[in-house]
């Protein structure tokens, strides 16, 4: 078994990418690019779990579309989300007759499914593969922080649960490959703070970075872009310090979702973005359609998730985190 950088021998194309965000990402910088968009962040549902699963359902829906293919065409889904035993997904997805895999990587699960998927159509499993992920910022403070009716105060390192959905289908046409991967390591720190996910998972990233790295193929200069998912502000200098003491250098190229989905100045989400559909729509709708136009060859993403549940901080354990990369590329070599 391979721990460290994993090179696909048959590498699946992005054949195709479908977002769906709420109102409030849709005045972020990104707004034009995401697919759809509702604008009371209901999609037409009467709970916001249901919400967020009818936002899987459209974006699995639109990117087999915008595909032209059809249900049958899909071997395999690979799906998760920051819900309970990811109901966001499975209620989602429901009448896809398709088979289907939940995952639960938490803020990586997007990574996770690409990485996964990839492996899948490497190792001639599945010829096409369906990745999809989501959060619902009013579904996750319900499940994990405060009801919104409450009105707690939310701390300068907190980020805003993204309001989001992504979905790739991976197979033999496209512009852009899945060329490799690492699939992390839990890592735990002792961070307890519920309200600072940046910090509990920027080691993680770190270790996953590194190992990246360490066979020494590749540095930091050779991408255009090393994108990280979700660390926000306060995590991405957290992970910029850290590779630096191990004579990493990502400053110049390294961005994060959580960064980019928000306008700092004129909307006030504090540390940035996160959740599951964090770097999914971004990734599906930004980031892809910059490598599809030729403004970026070659990208590292990294995603980065906290695997605690709302038990385990009750009964005060700290956060572990997860982090795994994809190399997507646009070149032949």
């Amino acid at each position: 078994m391979n721990k460290g950088k994993i090179v696909f021998n048959n590498p699946p194309k992005i054949i195709s990418t479908y977002s769906c965000v709420g109102s409030e990402e849709q005045k972020g910088p990104l707004g034009k690019f995401f697919s759809y968009c509702s604008e009371d962040n209901k999609f037409g549902k009467d709970s916001w779990e249901k919400a967020e699963s009818e936002m899987q359902r459209l974006a699995l829906y639109g990117a087999i579309k915008k595909a032209g293919l059809c249900e049958t065409d899909i071997d395999i889904l690979l799906a998760g989300d920051l819900l309970n035993q990811c109901v966001g997904s499975s209620f989602g997805l429901l009448e896809y007759d398709i088979p289907y895999v939940g995952l639960y990587g938490a803020c990586s699960t997007c990574a996770l499914g690409l990485a996964l998927g990839a492996s899948l159509y490497s190792g001639g499993i599945a010829k096409r593969v369906a990745a999809i992920t989501s959060s619902h910022y009013c579904s996750s403070e319900r499940q994990f922080r405060f009801p919104l009716e409450y009105g707690g105060q939310r701390t300068p390192t907190s980020q805003w649960t993204v309001t989001g959905a992504g979905a790739f289908i991976l197979g033999d046409e496209g512009r852009i490959s899945v060329k490799e991967a690492v699939f992390g390591i839990s890592k735990d720190m002792g961070i307890k703070d519920i309200n600072n996910l940046g910090a509990a998972m920027a080691p993680s990233c770190a270790e996953t970075i590194k190992t990246y790295f360490s066979e020494g193929e590749k540095s930091p200069s050779d991408f255009d872009l090393i994108i990280t998912g979700d660390l926000g502000y306060e995590g991405s200098d957290i992970l910029k310090d850290l590779l630096l003491a191990d004579g990493i250098d990502i400053r110049k190229n390294h961005t994060d979702c959580g960064i980019l989905v928000y306008d700092r100045k004129k909307q006030d989400k504090h540390a940035g973005g996160s959740g599951c559909g964090c770097s999914a729509s971004v990734m599906s709708a930004y980031v892809i359609k910059k490598m599809e136009e030729g403004e970026l060859g070659d990208v590292l993403f990294i995603g980065t998730g906290a695997l605690m549940n709302s038990l385990t901080m009750c009964q005060g354990q700290s956060i572990p985190a997860i982090s795994h990369l994809v190399r997507l590329s646009s070149s032949e070599v």
